[in-house]
């Protein structure tokens, strides 16, 4: 089969793998789609602390069971199936707690030691494959990753009803994040990103309140709730200071290792912000499988392109540019095609 990997930082090559052969609990998917993350890109630049090089990239996607072990019956061959990424060990304190997504033995497919679906075919335990009915397109079935983190972040929200959200960013977390707030009770959302076609693809789905920055959307007093979803330090800052008092930021975007940023602790502890952070997936994933099937994201137009696997190159820089919306590898593609 083909694959892109990492062979260590900054360096990735199409290369030819031996065909992946199920256990007896594992499954063989032929992948039909993997979205480009900024995850993927702090991989690739060796920012990524639990990775493992080499290593296969890609932790969102979808596709159709082609083998399964002897001992699998939650899926079977010609099933259309979502993937879920993440591996814990089931032993550790955090996972006796019920905190798997902070594993002290944690792993991630493309992330961390275990290859990816940038490849046309993944192996996959069985337990982590959620079938899919067929009525979803599976192509954009590949946004069910995303969802659960999304789902995951907003486990760790105070639920009030009326609350008003502000939202940095409008790349494919700040767009699922912003279409989740209505079901989560918010009377307002709000979404800033210096980026004219990615304030477009906000409006594009479904929100109304879009700015350059919280300047251009200002409510008097703040916001109950502040999301980040870029990781740029920037925007954090900013962020801390729009929330009201009794209020809550949330941590959500990926920033770099060394990133610092600065914030007033005093104004931490006057105004009683709760400063909480999201990492990942936890318990969310099957629900993602629901929400989307459902209708929860109006997830097409938050797909731009989609590249075949030899245009993997063009596909980093393309997002790099921060040009399009959701970059997807299609690996079965022969050629890349522009959606939107």
């Amino acid at each position: 089969m083909r694959a892109i990997v990492f062979a260590r930082p900054g360096e990735f090559s199409l290369t030819e793998l031996p065909d992946p052969v199920p256990g007896p609990r594992d499954c063989v998917v032929q992948v039909e789609a993997v979205g480009i993350c900024g995850t993927d890109l702090h991989v690739l630049d060796g920012e990524f602390a639990p990775t493992v090089y080499p290593i296969v990239p890609g932790h969102e996607a979808s596709g159709t069971v082609v083998s399964v072990g002897d001992e699998v019956t939650k899926v079977a061959p010609g099933d259309p199936v979502a993937i879920d990424p993440s591996f814990y060990c089931g032993e550790c304190s955090f996972c006796m707690a019920g905190h798997g997504n902070l594993c002290e033995n944690w792993d991630g497919a493309g992330v961390g030691r275990t290859d990816g679906s940038t490849a046309e075919l993944v192996l996959s335990p069985a337990k982590n494959l959620h079938r899919l009915s067929g009525s979803v397109d599976l192509a954009l079935a590949a946004l069910i990753e995303p969802l659960s983190c999304a789902i995951h972040a907003y486990d760790l929200l105070p639920r009030w009803i009326g609350a008003h959200y502000l939202i940095y960013g409008a790349g494919t977390m700040g767009l699922i994040m912003a279409q989740l707030a209505p079901r989560a009770g918010a009377a307002s959302v709000s979404v800033v990103d210096p980026n004219p076609k990615r304030r477009q693809a906000a409006r594009d789905v479904g929100i109304e309140l879009v700015g350059s920055n919280a300047e251009e959307v200002a409510r008097s007093g703040g916001w109950d709730t502040v999301i980040d979803c870029t990781g740029a330090v920037q925007a954090i800052e900013d962020g801390l200071q729009r929330v009201r008092r009794g209020g809550t930021f949330q941590q959500f975007g990926v920033a770099a290792n060394e990133a610092q940023a600065a914030f007033s602790p005093f104004r931490i502890y006057n105004d009683e912000v709760t400063v909480v952070g999201s990492m990942a997936v936890l318990h969310s994933y099957a629900r993602a499988v629901e929400m989307f099937a459902a209708g929860a994201l109006n997830a097409k137009p938050m797909i731009s392109h989609a590249f075949a696997l030899a245009d993997y190159g063009e596909a980093i820089d393309t997002f790099r540019a921060g040009t399009g919306r959701k970059l997807q590898i299609r690996p079965q593609a022969t050629e890349s095609i522009t959606l939107l």
